[in-house]
């Protein structure tokens, strides 16, 4: 039986072009995270990311220096369980080798490769 939550090709696709676009790869210190900020004119783009990656969370809307904001963040096991072994499988380094560098920095920087590999069993 498929897992209900699996993404399809394209929703991984369009996943990996938003996050190529916008998506902030860093950390608190303690655990890794990606964040995307983006005006409320993209708020239904960012809910369709945040009921497809589970366990993310969606902020705001907040208003900041005359612009309105929404944030979501994939962290804890939405990140760790969820969207970084399948973004990692995606041949990313391919299609834009500068995001692909700041994603595998945050993986290395919070151990997250290891996890990845060792769960998917490939190199």
């Amino acid at each position: 039986m498929e897992d209900p939550g699996a993404l399809t090709e394209f929703e991984k696709g369009l996943i990996l072009g938003v996050l190529i676009g916008a998506g902030h790869f860093g950390g608190d210190g303690k655990q890794p995270q990606i964040t995307l900020k983006m005006g409320l004119r993209h708020e239904q783009l960012l809910r369709w990311l945040n009921d497809r990656v589970r366990w993310s969370r969606l902020y705001g809307p907040y208003h900041h220096d005359n612009r309105d904001y929404l944030q979501l963040m994939i962290r804890g096991p939405a990140l760790r369980q969820e969207l970084a072994p399948i973004l990692y499988a995606l041949p990313w380094a391919e299609i834009d080798d500068h995001s692909h560098a700041r994603f595998v920095d945050m993986l290395e920087r919070y151990g997250l490769i290891k996890e990845i590999v060792s769960r998917s069993g490939s190199p």
